[in-house]
């Protein structure tokens, strides 16, 4: 067999095995997101907030950011995409949380793959449209003496994404800084229930059930 056409067969033949083996290859190297990062106890002798009444900001080194399972050629992966791009305030009284709103600019999370973000913001968020997502609470709740160890306590609001808003439950841990108050918490979210359509490429896709996980640090 001549050069040339050992050349024409092998080329589509490596062509067609990449594309059949890559996706495979990539799965099998990947692997599932961290752990969502969450409230720590604090050492028995740190010198703890003395106060946590009064209205709080959410500051620097918060995250925010959402969890699903992809489905990739049969393979099961956990993807987590996260951003430090949140903002809002939070209000305690006599021991009660009062009201709370958290604001995530959606446009700015990310994952370990720039094509996944971008069909994110573009073909499921529709950031152009809806930039941010937003987490309210505007019933008060009866909050736990908060120490140094992480105190968890149930919490209803109200969640706005792609311009939809729906009533949530979450169970916020929450613990006394030296700095302020820090909390944490998961939201289960149903895809549906936000008009988002979970992505089927073919070899990928995605479940109709996620997250939406935070860790806020908040200061005075």
């Amino acid at each position: 067999m001549s050069r040339r056409a050992w050349i024409l067969i092998t080329v589509p033949v490596v062509l067609l095995l990449g594309l059949v083996l890559g996706p495979l290859v990539y799965a099998a190297l990947r692997d599932d997101a961290a752990p969502a990062a969450t409230v720590q106890a604090q050492p028995e002798d740190a010198e703890l907030v003395a106060d946590t009444d009064g209205v709080w900001t959410v500051g620097d080194g918060s995250t925010a950011g959402y969890r699903v399972d992809e489905v990739l050629n049969g393979a099961d992966v956990t993807v987590a995409g996260t951003t430090d791009r949140v903002t809002g305030s939070v209000e305690i009284d006599a021991g009660a949380l009062t009201s709370a709103e958290v604001t995530v600019d959606v446009a700015s999370i990310t994952t370990d793959s720039g094509r996944r973000d971008a069909y994110f913001r573009q073909n499921i968020m529709d950031v152009a449209t809806h930039p941010t997502a937003t987490f309210t609470v505007g019933e008060p709740v009866e909050l736990p003496e908060l120490t140094g160890t992480p105190a968890t306590v149930p919490v209803a609001g109200e969640l706005t994404v792609t311009g939809r808003t729906r009533s949530v439950q979450v169970d916020l841990s929450a613990v006394r800084t030296p700095e302020g108050v820090d909390v944490s918490g998961s939201i289960p979210v149903a895809f549906a229930d936000f008009g988002i359509e979970p992505p089927n490429l073919g070899f990928v896709s995605v479940e109709d059930r996620g997250s939406i996980e935070f860790l806020l640090h908040l200061t005075r």
